[in-house]
């Protein structure tokens, strides 16, 4: 039976890379299950979203080149993705110049904590990391 998730990422992956590398494939396996998946990146962890860091937290979590950003991408095709505006805001990425930061073909959800609330309060199950 189908579950709704709702995943939570605000860990700064400069704080625990392997924490948020564990999120994002907790998060590409429950698509890969058939799960309906919801996927929002606050605080910090929406670094996570920006090609080149994305591209160098591969060898932070002893993975191979790609790795993480298959994961992204397997988010991006399976899953609905969110951010917080004002987090990517205080990393100086906002809707206007996202295109030039932001990982190609990524869309976004911008939110803040009303969006947080509702895709929680509609979830099935909530993970937080």
């Amino acid at each position: 039976m189908s579950k709704k998730y709702f995943f939570q990422i605000s860990t700064d992956p400069d704080v625990d890379p392997r924490k948020c590398a564990v999120a994002m494939a907790c998060a590409a396996q429950a698509v890969s299950d058939g799960h309906s998946v919801d996927i929002f990146f606050a605080s910090h962890a929406v670094k996570l979203l920006q090609s080149e860091f994305v591209d160098a937290l591969d060898v932070r979590v002893s993975q191979e080149p790609g790795f993480c950003k298959e994961i992204l991408k397997a988010l991006m095709e399976g899953a609905r993705i969110h951010c917080s505006t004002g987090s990517q805001a205080a990393l100086g990425v906002t809707p206007d110049n996202a295109d030039e930061v932001l990982v190609e073909g990524l869309a976004l959800n911008w939110s803040g904590p009303p969006g947080v609330i509702t895709l929680s309060s509609e979830a099935d199950i909530s993970l937080t990391y």
